[in-house]
């Protein structure tokens, strides 16, 4: 019997096993998940028993510390299993039912722990850091310490209550915004073809013009629909979260946001002067992609328009180029890289039916990382799990360095890891189509390099500068309407867009409702930004100094989140504080844009 969907997909249950994940390394069996379901609240609630008792003595601490850390890593394998099972087939009622378990689970976890940080920044600091810098505290002693660097922003206990109570009415836009924008809104057609989430980007990016304006415009016209309800719910955020940080005697949210990994607002100020000052490599990319495509004008819905004929890519290919790009890091990397592409299935990459979209790195609880992604044979393909991988290779050598009581290293560290590897691995393949004298497959290299600079390298510090003006101006008393948040936007967008693209000033502007992970998210989409910035900059040291320059990437992905993000990338040769990364992206860029003008003349001769 043919059970394949209507959309023409097959069921998860038909997918070649070689093209899905190794979840039974987590549990070799859905019932093996459901022992552990039944044995974790005990575990959990067990913890609960320790409040009150952590600061009686150094033993005490370390009993609860060591006892937490078994449970939370239990809870990560859950959690992962769960996660992963209904990414693969969100029509599985059951894979559905076991995700709310975990989820339920997790919170369950966040509740019976939630006293161990309040009763430590209330104990004696003297005594505590006397007790930290013993050597049974090594491997306790990083978190500990970046809790305590918390303290002058704690509260008393009563004032503490307050804002935990007030955490959950707080975060009601942030529900009620994805809501809206991926449940209830409609994005009409484009070419026939019902325009969603899912295929906004492909319509967007295809050959006919037509289909491209459908799809971008009637995108932004759904969210201009509702642009004062969006911008109601994104004005609360901000003024919620302004309250909580003069709560805690922040000066700025800015500073709350960045305060827990420690960084410097000056490193969102640095990127943000220094990406304004080369804004004329964009203008010049927009020209020459106008010529190109032989446009009268280039308008928004041309920005991702293919210059060349899609190049069909295998996932072996890919991983034969992956392994081959990264091989400047050593036989060690890439024999790991390669046993967890090919042998021991960390990717999830087949096209199922209920398989959502997206792409990610999972942890897995220390078992082995995961990469979920759908294959669909293009060079984005290819992008997409060079990207990933470099998520998976930073845990598994983070993992094998430290002990799970070391903190996991944050967005800011992920995001450079993850660029590093589409860098290099670019790099390779650009000398090989040289080489080979293959122009069409040199255009299709930088063609995907210019759509990953676009969305990290012109959207994102876009986004991060509407941010940090928006909460500059509800700081200063003023108000955040849907004509004020559109018109920010567009003034933005038009700074990167000079004289190369025809702006249509209020599609432009609701850019920024359409991403509400990132913006709901305080100051997260600026991490991206310097996570591109600082790949580059790492990438050119390999030029002048191989040796030296693996050395130092190595030791940045071994160090994990053992030091707080600028201390690490400052060991590793790069200063976030300086314009110096940035500058290196932009030189990378301004070679595409070269590279592409000199084949355009070449063409046009």
């Amino acid at each position: 019997m043919n059970t394949t969907s209507v959309k023409g997909l097959p069921p998860r249950a038909e997918v070649r096993r070689e093209e899905t994940w190794d979840i039974e390394a987590l549990y070799a069996t859905p019932e093996a998940w459901e022992t552990e379901a039944e044995a974790l609240p005990g575990a959990i609630a067990a913890l609960a028993a320790s409040a009150g008792t952590l600061t009686r003595s150094p033993d005490a601490l370390l009993a609860y510390l060591a006892a937490a850390d078994e449970v939370e890593l239990r809870l990560a394998r859950f959690l992962s299993y769960a996660s992963m099972t209904a990414s693969v087939d969100g029509r599985d009622p059951v894979a559905a039912a076991r995700r709310d378990r975990a989820t339920g689970l997790a919170a369950q976890f966040g509740s019976a722990t939630a006293f161990a940080r309040p009763e430590l920044l209330a104990a004696n600091e003297v005594n505590l850091r006397t007790w930290l810098d013993t050597p049974a505290f090594a491997d306790h002693r990083v978190r500990l310490e970046r809790i305590l660097r918390l303290k002058p922003h704690v509260r008393s206990a009563e004032v503490e209550e307050l804002l935990g109570a007030v955490q959950a009415p707080f975060a009601s836009e942030r529900g009620i915004h994805p809501a809206l924008a991926n449940m209830d809104l409609r994005f009409g057609t484009a070419g026939g073809e019902p325009v969603t989430q899912g295929n906004v980007d492909r319509l967007t990016s295809g050959p006919d013009r037509e289909v491209r304006r459908e799809a971008w415009e009637n995108y932004a016209d759904a969210h201009l629909a509702v642009r004062h309800s969006q911008a109601a719910m994104y004005a609360t955020n901000v003024r919620q979260n302004v309250f909580l940080a003069r709560a805690r005697h922040y000066p700025d949210v800015v500073s709350a946001s960045l305060a827990p990994d420690n960084i410097p607002t000056a490193v969102v100020t640095t990127l943000l002067d220094t990406y304004r000052a080369n804004t004329p490599v964009w203008h010049r990319y927009w020209r020459v992609r106008r010529e190109w495509l032989g446009l009268p004008e280039l308008r928004e819905y041309d920005v991702k328009a293919s210059l060349t004929e899609p190049r069909e890519v295998r996932y072996e290919q890919a991983v034969e180029w992956i392994a081959a790009g990264m091989a400047p890091l050593g036989e060690a990397y890439v024999e790991d890289l390669r046993r967890g592409l090919v042998e021991e299935r960390w990717v999830d990459y087949a096209e199922n039916d209920g398989k959502r979209q997206g792409a990610y790195s999972n942890g897995g609880g220390r078992v082995k990382p995961y990469i979920f992604m759908t294959w669909n044979g293009t060079m984005g393909s290819y992008s997409t799990l060079a990207h990933e991988i470099g998520h998976s290779m930073h845990s598994l050598l983070s993992q094998r360095e430290h002990p799970y009581s070391v903190p996991r290293y944050t967005l800011f560290h992920a995001e450079v890891a993850s660029n590093f590897n589409q860098a290099m691995v670019r790099q390779h393949l650009l000398a090989q189509a040289r080489a080979a004298g293959d122009t069409e497959f040199e255009i299709a290299i930088i063609e995907e390099a210019l759509s990953n600079f676009h969305r990290y390298f012109f959207i994102m510090p876009t986004l991060a500068a509407f941010e940090l003006e928006a909460y500059r101006r509800v700081e200063a008393g003023q108000s955040l309407s849907a004509p004020d948040l559109i018109n920010l936007t567009a003034d933005l967008l038009a700074q990167g867009y000079g004289d190369g693209v025809t702006m249509d000033r209020e599609r432009s502007g609701i850019l920024w409702a359409q991403f509400s992970t990132h913006l709901y998210a305080n100051f997260y989409a600026y991490q991206y930004s310097t996570g591109i910035s600082a790949a580059h900059q790492l990438l050119e040291q390999f030029a002048g100094d191989p040796a030296g320059a693996q050395a130092r990437y190595l030791r940045f992905l071994k160090s994990g989140g053992s030091l707080d993000p600028i201390e690490a990338l400052k060991e590793a040769g790069v200063d976030m504080l300086s314009p110096e990364p940035v500058q290196a992206t932009f030189r990378t860029l301004e070679g595409y844009v070269a590279r592409l003008e000199e084949m355009l003349a070449a063409r046009q001769r």
